[in-house]
C-alpha cells in the first residue's frame, strides 16, 4: 500500500504487507471492496480499501506499516464506540460500509506489549540497514536493482504516491545527457574481475542514524513498589546530541525518569512528557532524532514493497562489506534469551513441530478453497520448521546445546532442541561399516531427504513422514527431524513394526503398512517383494528393507529412514559374481567411497519411457507380420494369440507383469545382508537385469543426450548450480561428471563445448576441495576457524607458494600444553593439523579426490596450472567454493596472482553459514495453471494466457506469500506476454518485481538474475529509458563475467543487446566493440555459417550504415545474405529482407561515391541530399488480429530494436520492415515523435 492509502491491501500474517495490483489479482477482488476511513489519535485520517473477508488484525498490520501510524503498536480499532475483535472478519461488523470511520484507540501497555513496541521501534530504525541481510538472520536478503538503476524507471513504479504512471518527454532524455560509457572492466577483452561492484551501494544508501544507543537499563526489572505504580521496564537512550536519558516504560506509555548510572530515581523528570509511543517521546527531546527519523521514514516508504517483506527461507551472501558492530538491545536479547522459534502470541511455549506438520496434512482437501488453505498451511509450517532447524543445528555444532547422551562419544551424541531431534552424519554404531563408514552415513542423510520429498509429494492419506532438514555447517552434517510422539519412551526394536533396524538381519512387516505402501509403489516404481527374517519366515515388503514403520502414540503410521527409496546404481557396486553393467566399458562397475549410490528418479522416468517405446515397437512389429490380426470378429484363439504377443513383449522388455507393461525396481536385490526365499529367485534375476540395463542406459544414452542438448544449445548453464540442475534433469548423478568431461574431450568439435568443459572441471575441483576442507574443519577450534579457512583458501587459490598459518595466541599456548589440553566435544583429533598444509600437499589431495570421486585424472599440481590449462577464473572458483561451503568473505579486491604475499588473511573470513537442504512444498494448483498458460501461449492464445497467469499468480501468492522463486517465474512470463501485447509499462513494472524477487530468493548473483536483468533492460529500451537499459545490461554483463567469464554463448546475446542500445544513442564505435565480440563468440559456438552469425553481421551492418560507412556495411550484409540464402533459401522472408537492405546500402554507397567524385572534380561541396538513412522497424505480431503494431525506437536517427527474448512466443519470429525511400518524416524534414506507435492494416499473423 502506498503512502496515501490507495490500492488493494492483501495481508499475510507472516509476511506483513503484500501489495498486489488490480490487474494482477483479477476482477474478483473488486466485486465487493469498499473504502473505510481510519481516524488516528490527533485527528489525522487514513483512507484504505478493504474487502469484507479481511480480518481486523490485517488492518492493524497495515496501520503498523503506514507512514503516519507505523510508530503505534498497542491500540484497538473501534466502530461507533464498540471495540472490534482482532480475529473477526469485517463482514461481521454491523453497519460497516463504504465511507465508515474506524477509530484508533490507544490501549494500556503490558510487559509483552511494551516488548513488542520496542522491537517494532527497533525494526523501524533498522528498516534500511542491510546488516541483518549480510548476517543471514530474520529472512532478510539483498537486492541491488534500485541501486543499479538509481530507482529511475520513468517514475512508473506501482508503489509510488498515486499509482499513476508518468511518461517522460523526449526532451528529458537528450542524447547529450546520456552517459553510456561502461567501466573498463565491462568492456570486451578486459581481464579485470573486481568484486566491489557485486554489491553496488549508492551514496545515500546508508540510513541516517537516529540514536547512538538504545539498551535495556541495568535497573531492570522494576522493584515491587514501582510495579505498583505501573512501571514495566527501564531503557537507557543516548541521543545524537550525546544526552544520556533513562526512560520508563509504564502501562500508560513512556516518560523520562530521574535515574542515572549510579542512582535509581524512577520519578518523572521535569519537564514531564508522557507519550504513548517511544517515537513521540524522542521527538520531544531530540531535534536530531526528529529530523533523521523523518528522513528515514521517507526513504523506507519509497522502497519497493518486495524489498521489505521477509523471504520464506534464508538466503546467505558469500560477500559482505566491513561494517561497524552497533549496540542493539533486541539483538542481544534474542541471542542470550534463546528464542526457540515460538511466536509472540504463545510466549513461553515451544512448538510441537510434529503435531503441526502432521495436522496440516490432515486438513480437508475436498474443495478448492480447502486445498488452498491446506497448501498454505503446509508451506508455512515447513518454512518455519526449516528456520527453527537451522538455528538449532548451528547451536548444536557451536556447542550451545547439551546432548541427551553426553557420556557417549562425540559422533554418537544426539540432541533435542525446541522439540526437534538432531543427529550427526557419522557412522555412529557401525551401521554403515560395510557400506563406506562415515562417507555412507554422510550421503545417507541426503538420500533420506530425497525419499521424504518423494513420499511427501505423493501425499498419501494416513501415511506420514517426518519433518526433515539436512544441514552442512563448519564441516559437519546434521540431520534435524521432528519427533514421533512416544518414540523417546521406547526402545528402537520395540517401536519398529515394519522394516528392519539392522539392514535386513531382522525384518518385520505389517498389513496396514503394506496397504499404505501399495499406494506408493506404482508412482515410485517400487516392487513389492518377499524376504526372509531371522526365523527364516517369509515377510512381504513394499519398500526397501531399511525403511522403518513406527506407529506413534498419536496413532499415526510414520515411515522413516527412506535412504533406499530409489534403486542402486550398479555402475558403482563391486560385488563378487556379478557381471559388469556395461561390457563394452571395462571401467564399470568401479569402486566408490560408499555403496549407497542410487539412480535418480528422473533417470527411471526416461528409462521406463524408452522401455515402453520398445514394448510398443515389439507389439506393432508382431502385429504387422501377421502374428496378430485385429478385426471385429476376434475368436478366442485370436484373443489368446494377442495375449501371447503382449506376454512375449512384456518378457522381452523386462516387465514385472506378464499381461501389462509395468516396470518396477527392487532396491534390496543387491543387498549383502537381505536374504530372499527361493520363490524370489526369478524375480531377482529380472531385477538385476533391469538395474544393469538402467545403468547402461545412463552411460550409453543419457550422457550423450545431455551432451547433444549442450551442442544444440538447449542446455546452456552458467555456473555450477546451473550445471548440476541440468545434469540432474537428465537423470545423471554428479559422480558422472568425470565421464561427461571425458566424453566432451573426445568430440571432434569439442571447442563448441569448452564452456561446458570448464564448468565440469570447476565443479569437480571445487567439490573435491570441499571434501578436504570438510574433514579439516572437524578438528579446528572455534578460535582458529577464520585462520584455518583463510589458510586453506590461500593454499587452494593463491599463487603465493609458501602461505603460513597464523595461529591465535591462545592456540599457540594450547600447543605448548598439548598434553594437558582438553579436546572440545566437536573436535576430532589434532586441532592444529591444518597448519601444516601447503599448496603442494593440498593439490595432491585434490588430484587424488578427483580420481577417486569422479574417475577424472587432473594433470595439475597447482591452481595456476589449472587456470592456465582449462582457462578458468580464480574469482569463479572462489565464488563456487564459498557457496558450497557456506563461507562469507570480506568484500574487497583480492590479488590471487601475487607470488609475494598470500591473497587472504584471517580478517577476510567474516562468517560461516549453513548450507541447508529441505523438502519443497509445491503449490500444485498454481503450477497446473502455469503449465496450462504456457501451452496456451505457445498455441497463440496470448490474452487467454494472461488470464491464466493472473489466476496462477493469485494461487502462488495465496500459498507462498508475496515472495518466492516460482512467483518470480510467473511474473517473468507475464511480463513477456504483456510486452508482446503492447503494454510496455505494465511489462516494465511486472519485470521489476521479478528481478527483485529473484535477487532476494535466489541470490543477487544468481544466473536467473542475469536473465531477468536482460529482460528488464529490453522493456526499458522499448519505453525509451535508454540510460536505465544500459545500466541493467552492464550489470548483467558484469555478473556474467564474474560467474562464467567472457567465453560463453550467452555473452553473444548480451553483447548484441548492448550494441543495439549503444547504437540507439549514436555511440557507434563503442557499439561496434560489443557487436564485434558477439560476432566472434557466435562464430565459435554456433559456426561461421549459422543464423546467429548472420544476425551479428546484420547488426554490424546497421551500425556502419548509421555511420554512413556504406562499403563496410555492404560487406557485412553480404555475409548475412549469403548465410540466409544457404540456410533458408531464396524465397524466405529473411533472405528477401537482407537482399532489399543490401541493395539499399549498395545504392547509398554508389550515391556517396558519386557525390565525393563531384567534390573532387568540381572542387566544391555538393549536396548530400540523395544519401538516405535506412529506417528499420521490427514487427511484433498480434495473434488473432489483422493489425501489426510497429514500435518505433526513441530517436530519429535509428529505427531498430533487438527483441530476441520473445521469439519463442511468436509463431513467425521477427520481421524487418523495409522502406527503401527512407522515413516519410525524414523526407519531409519533420521531427519524429519518439513514442509514436503505428498500426498497419492488411497484415495477418
Amino acid at each position: 500500500m502506498d503512502s496515501t492509502g490507495q490500492g488493494v491491501i492483501t495481508v499475510t500474517s507472516e509476511n506483513g504487507l503484500s501489495i498486489v495490483s488490480a490487474k494482477e489479482t483479477g476482477e474478483q477482488i473488486f466485486q465487493d471492496v469498499f473504502d473505510v476511513k481510519i481516524q488516528l489519535p490527533g485527528g489525522d485520517i487514513v483512507d484504505i480499501q478493504v474487502s469484507p473477508k479481511e480480518l481486523i488484525q490485517e488492518i492493524i498490520q497495515v496501520l503498523m506499516e503506514h507512514e503516519d501510524s507505523c510508530h503505534r503498536t498497542c491500540f484497538s480499532l473501534q466502530f461507533e464506540g464498540n471495540v472490534l475483535d482482532n480475529f473477526s472478519e469485517l463482514r461481521t461488523v454491523d453497519g460497516l460500509n463504504d465511507g465508515s470511520v474506524l477509530k484508533v484507540v490507544e490501549e494500556p501497555y503490558t510487559i509483552r506489549e511494551a516488548r513488542i513496541h520496542i522491537r517494532h521501534f527497533r525494526d523501524l530504525l533498522k528498516s534500511l540497514d542491510l546488516t541483518d541481510a549480510y548476517n543471514g538472520v530474520d529472512c532478510s536478503s539483498l537486492s541491488f536493482l534500485n541501486s543499479i538503476s538509481e530507482s529511475d524507471f520513468g517514475d512508473s513504479l506501482a508503489h509510488e504516491s498515486n499509482g499513476k504512471k508518468k511518461k517522460r518527454s523526449s526532451t528529458e532524455q537528450s542524447l547529450e545527457a546520456i552517459d553510456c560509457s561502461p567501466p573498463e572492466y565491462i568492456l570486451p577483452g578486459s581481464t579485470e574481475r573486481p568484486l566491489q561492484p557485486l554489491q553496488p551501494l549508492t551514496a545515500d544508501s546508508k540510513p541516517p542514524q537516529c540514536l547512538k544507543s538504545l539498551v535495556m537499563s541495568g535497573w531492570n526489572p522494576p522493584p515491587g513498589n514501582r510495579k505498583m505504580h505501573g512501571d514495566l521496564m527501564y531503557l537507557n537512550v543516548i541521543t545524537m546530541e550525546d544526552h544520556h536519558i533513562n526512560i520508563t516504560a509504564s502501562n500508560r506509555g513512556f516518560y523520562i525518569n530521574q535515574s542515572t548510572a549510579e542512582v535509581f530515581n524512577p520519578k518523572p523528570a521535569s519537564p514531564s512528557h508522557l507519550c504513548h509511543s517511544i517515537m513521540e517521546l524522542l521527538n520531544h527531546i531530540s531535534p536530531a532524532f526528529k529530523k533523521n527519523f523523518a528522513v528515514l521514514q521517507k526513504k523506507r516508504v519509497n522502497r519497493h514493497p518486495l524489498e521489505r517483506i521477509a523471504t520464506p527461507f534464508q538466503v546467505y551472501s558469500w560477500l559482505a562489506p566491513n561494517s561497524n558492530h552497533t549496540i542493539d538491545c533486541v539483538r542481544a536479547e534474542d541471542a542470550y534469551n534463546s528464542r526457540l522459534g515460538y511466536e509472540e502470541h504463545i510466549p513461553g511455549q515451544t512448538r510441537d513441530w510434529n503435531e503441526e506438520l502432521q495436522t496440516t496434512r490432515e486438513l480437508p482437501r475436498d474443495l478448492p478453497t480447502d486445498q488452498l488453505l491446506r497448501y498454505r498451511a503446509n508451506f508455512k509450517i515447513n518454512s518455519d520448521f526449516v528456520g527453527a532447524s537451522t538455528r538449532g543445528a548451528m547451536a548444536v555444532i557451536d556447542g550451545n546445546v547439551m546432548a541427551i547422551n553426553p557420556g557417549e562419544e562425540t559422533k554418537m551424541q544426539m540432541f533435542i532442541w525446541n522439540n526437534i531431534f538432531f543427529s550427526f552424519g557419522f557412522d555412529v554404531r557401525d551401521h554403515y561399516k560395510d557400506l563406506g563408514g562415515d562417507h555412507a552415513a554422510h550421503v545417507a542423510a541426503s538420500h533420506d531427504l530425497k525419499g521424504v520429498q518423494a513420499y511427501s509429494d505423493l501425499d498419501i492419506e494416513e501415511l506420514y513422514v517426518l519433518g526433515t532438514v539436512v544441514l552442512d555447517y563448519r564441516g559437519y552434517r546434521v540431520t534435524a527431524q521432528s519427533i514421533i510422539p512416544g518414540i523417546l519412551d521406547r526402545k528402537e526394536d520395540q517401536s519398529v513394526v515394519y522394516g528392519s533396524i539392522d539392514f535386513g538381519k531382522t525384518v518385520s512387516s505389517n498389513v496396514k503398512y503394506l496397504t499404505l505402501l501399495h499406494k506408493s509403489s506404482k508412482p515410485l516404481k517400487i516392487m513389492r517383494h518377499a524376504v526372509l527374517n531371522e526365523k527364516d519366515e517369509t515377510v512381504m515388503l513394499g519398500s526397501s528393507v531399511e525403511c522403518k514403520g513406527i506407529v506413534g502414540n498419536d496413532g499415526r503410521h510414520y515411515i522413516l529412514d527412506l535412504l533406499r527409496t530409489f534403486p542402486p546404481d550398479v555402475n558403482f557396486l563391486l560385488l563378487e559374481g556379478e557381471g559388469k553393467a556395461m561390457e563394452s566399458d571395462p571401467r564399470f562397475p568401479r569402486p566408490y567411497r560408499h555403496q549407497l549410490c542410487s539412480l535418480r528418479p528422473e533417470l527411471l522416468e526416461f528409462f521406463i519411457q524408452r522401455k515402453y517405446a520398445h514394448f510398443m515397437k515389439i507389439v506393432m512389429e508382431k502385429t504387422k507380420t501377421g502374428e496378430l490380426k485385429l478385426n471385429e470378429d476376434i475368436s478366442n484363439a485370436e484373443e489368446q494369440q494377442g495375449a501371447d504377443v503382449i506376454r512375449d513383449a512384456c518378457r522381452e522388455v523386462g516387465s514385472v507383469m506378464d499381461y501389462i507393461f509395468d516396470i518396477r525396481f527392487n532396491s534390496d536385490v543387491y543387498s549383502s545382508v537381505v536374504r530372499f526365499p527361493e520363490s524370489q529367485f526369478q524375480s531377482n534375476q529380472l531385477q538385476k537385469r533391469l538395474l544393469g540395463e538402467a545403468a547402461t542406459f545412463l552411460l550409453t544414452l543419457q550422457i550423450p543426450t545431455f551432451i547433444k542438448s549442450c551442442l544444440t544449445h538447449i542446455v546452456v548453464p552458467l555456473d555450477g548450480q546451473g550445471l548440476s540442475e541440468a545434469v540432474h534433469a537428465h537423470g545423471i548423478n554428479i559422480r558422472y561428471l568425470g565421464r561427461i568431461a571425458e566424453t566432451i574431450a573426445q568430440l571432434e568439435d569439442h571447442q563448441i563445448l569448452d564452456y561446458i568443459y570448464r564448468l565440469v572441471i570447476m565443479e569437480i575441483v571445487t567439490r573435491s576441495a570441499k571434501l578436504i576442507l570438510r574433514s579439516y574443519l572437524q578438528g579446528v577450534e572455534m578460535s582458529a576457524l577464520s585462520a584455518a579457512v583463510s589458510h586453506f583458501l590461500n593454499c587452494f587459490l593463491s599463487s603465493y607458494p609458501n602461505p603460513v598459518a597464523h595461529l591465535p595466541p591462545d592456540e599457540l599456548l594450547s600447543r605448548r600444553r598439548k598434553g594437558k589440553r582438553r579436546i572440545r566435544p566437536l573436535e576430532n583429533g589434532d586441532s592444529t593439523a591444518w597448519t601444516t598444509m601447503t599448496p603442494v600437499d593440498l593439490w595432491k589431495q585434490i588430484v587424488q579426490k578427483t580420481k577417486e570421486g569422479f574417475d577424472f585424472a587432473l594433470p595439475c599440481e597447482s591452481v595456476d596450472q589449472l587456470v592456465e590449462k582449462y582457462n578458468l577464473q580464480k574469482v569463479s572458483l572462489l565464488r563456487e567454493f564459498c557457496l558450497k561451503m557456506g563461507i562469507q568473505i570480506l568484500l574487497r579486491e583480492y590479488n590471487f596472482e601475487s607470488r609475494h604475499k598470500p591473497a587472504l588473511t584471517e580478517e577476510d573470513i567474516l562468517n560461516m553459514f549453513p548450507v541447508v537442504k529441505h523438502i519443497n512444498i509445491k503449490a500444485k494448483v498454481a503450477n497446473e495453471l502455469l503449465s496450462k498458460a504456457q501451452i496456451t501461449i505457445q498455441q497463440g492464445g496470448l490474452k487467454e494466457g494472461v488470464e491464466l497467469l493472473n489466476e496462477a499468480l493469485i494461487q502462488f501468492n495465496s500459498v507462498y506469500g508475496a515472495v518466492h522463486p516460482e512467483i518470480a517465474l510467473c511474473l517473468r512470463l507475464l511480463a513477456k506476454i504483456k510486452f508482446i501485447l503492447g503494454d510496455i509499462a505494465e511489462a516494465l513494472d511486472t519485470q521489476q518485481k521479478a528481478v527483485i524477487m529473484t535477487e532476494r530468493t535466489l541470490g543477487y548473483d544468481n544466473a536467473n538474475a542475469i536473465h531477468d536483468y536482460v529482460l528488464l533492460s529490453m522493456y526499458c529500451f522499448a519505453s525509451g529509458q535508454l540510460p536505465v537499459a544500459l545500466k541493467l545490461l552492464y550489470r548483467a554483463r558484469y555478473l556474467m563475467l564474474i560467474i562464467a567469464g567472457e567465453n560463453h554463448p550467452s555473452m553473444a546475446t548480451l553483447d548484441s543487446n548492448i550494441g543495439v542500445v549503444l547504437q540507439a544513442v549514436l555511440e557507434c564505435d563503442l557499439s561496434l566493440r560489443f557487436l564485434a565480440n558477439a560476432l566472434e563468440i557466435n562464430k565459435k559456438y554456433y559456426g561461421a555459417k549459422s543464423l546467429d552469425v548472420a544476425l551479428s553481421h546484420h547488426l554490424i551492418a546497421l551500425v556502419y550504415t548509421t555511420k554512413a560507412e556504406f562499403r563496410t556495411a555492404m560487406q557485412h550484409e553480404k555475409e548475412t545474405y549469403t548465410i540466409y540464402k544457404a540456410l533458408l533459401g531464396d524465397s524466405h522472408e529473411r533472405t528477401l529482407d537482407s537482399s532489399t537492405f543490401l541493395k539499399h546500402v549498395t545504392q547509398q554507397a554508389v550515391n556517396l561515391q558519386r557525390t565525393m567524385n563531384e567534390i573532387y572534380k568540381n572542387g566544391s561541396i555538393a549536396s548530400l541530399s540523395h544519401v538516405q538513412v535506412f529506417c528499420i522497424y521490427i514487427y511484433i505480431y498480434k495473434f488473432k488480429s489483422d493489425q501489426i503494431t510497429l514500435f518505433r525506437a526513441p530517436f530519429p536517427n535509428l529505427y531498430f530494436k533487438r527483441i530476441s527474448e520473445i521469439t519463442a512466443y511468436a509463431s513467425h519470429g521477427l520481421t524487418y520492415g523495409r522502406r527503401s525511400n527512407g522515413c516519410k518524416q525524414h523526407k519531409n524534414r519533420q521531427p519524429c515523435d519518439p513514442f509514436q506507435s503505428l498500426s498497419v492494416e492488411g497484415f495477418t499473423s
